[in-house]
């Protein structure tokens, strides 16, 4: 991505780490926030009436690179983002003695809804023009407001309902397909047609190893669809910048392109891959040929073989006992 800025950009990496985080002015639980996972879950029954989440940042910049004279006026800002509510809210850090970029950004409750997220650019003067982003972090941050915990990707969201007559007009045209997966809103949710003869009987199953080992790899199959639309929704979602490169997205999306893409062109960084989709995407170039690393992608992530591989046993050693 930084190939096609028609400027200097940076090459070493921008981190982002939250050192702290408080509610109304009080602490946080260490426990509410994964540096692991790179998020923060703010909602707390306890405290639910909160007005303003406040988060301590530090940012290491490559410092070699900056004292090149390659920029003027470097200036490292913290933003607050999220795509469901359209909110941004930006900030300045400053330089402290030991070269590390410290504030805070605060997060009001009303301007947000669900999952914002948190991230640094370096911003510079470039061959005479201010506010150029020469660098932005990989490792972002994501705010999740609604969870108790801080996970990265919570699960998909399972609708159990008769396709025919189960309250939603939408899904009768589909009443003879096993399973839908539906990627438009904040979460995913997988619909699954308990009309559909045996499917709800054979996800409940459990109790011999032939019935373990298909309810396995019929979760696996549903997995396996669900991986594979919601990489193609986050990837036809992209938004492009005005240097024409694709942004990473918010939520569950930035989640999934991170995860995946590292299977579906594995030879290239996360930010060169994400401009590699859309590439091909946008140009059709190509795109045609990705399809099966996508689908061994999404396969992986399923543990597709793992689950076929227990199928295969199973019946390998119910085999050996009807000859016996």
């Amino acid at each position: 991505m930084k190939t096609l800025m028609p400027y200097a950009t940076l090459a070493g990496a921008v981190t982002l780490k939250v050192a702290g985080a408080k509610l109304d002015g009080r602490d946080l639980p260490l426990e509410m926030l994964s540096q692991r996972d790179r998020v923060i879950a703010v909602h707390q029954v306890e405290r639910d009436a909160w007005t303003e989440a406040r988060f301590e940042l530090r940012a290491e910049l490559p410092d070699a690179e900056l004292l090149s004279g390659r920029w003027a006026d470097v200036t490292c800002v913290a933003v607050l983002a999220e795509g469901a509510t359209n909110s941004r809210t930006v900030t300045r850090l400053r330089r402290s003695p030991d070269g590390i970029w410290i504030g805070s950004i605060a997060l009001a409750r009303g301007s947000y809804r669900s999952r914002p997220e948190l991230s640094v650019s370096v911003v510079a003067t470039v061959d005479g023009v201010e506010g150029r982003i020469i660098g932005v972090s990989d490792d972002n941050w994501v705010i999740d407001l609604e969870a108790r915990r801080p996970e990265r990707y919570r699960q998909l969201h399972i609708n159990e309902i008769d396709f025919r007559d189960g309250g939603q007009e939408w899904l009768r045209a589909f009443k003879d397909a096993p399973w839908l997966v539906e990627t438009s809103g904040d979460m995913p949710t997988v619909h699954l047609n308990t009309g559909f003869e045996g499917i709800a009987e054979l996800l409940d199953s459990g109790a011999t190893p032939m019935e373990k080992s298909v309810r396995g790899m019929l979760a696996a199959q549903i997995a396996t669809d669900a991986w594979t639309a919601m990489f193609h929704s986050a990837v036809s979602d992209l938004e492009v910048g005005e240097d024409g490169a694709p942004q990473w997205p918010t939520g569950w999306r930035d989640w999934v392109l991170r995860s995946m893409l590292s299977d579906v062109l594995p030879e290239l960084s996360s930010a060169d891959a994400l401009l590699e989709i859309h590439s091909r995407r946008s140009e059709s170039s190509g795109w045609n040929e990705l399809q099966l690393r996508i689908q061994y992608a999404a396969s992986r992530r399923s543990r597709v073989a793992k689950n076929l591989g227990s199928v295969i046993r199973v019946l390998d050693r119910s085999g050996e006992g009807n000859q016996t």
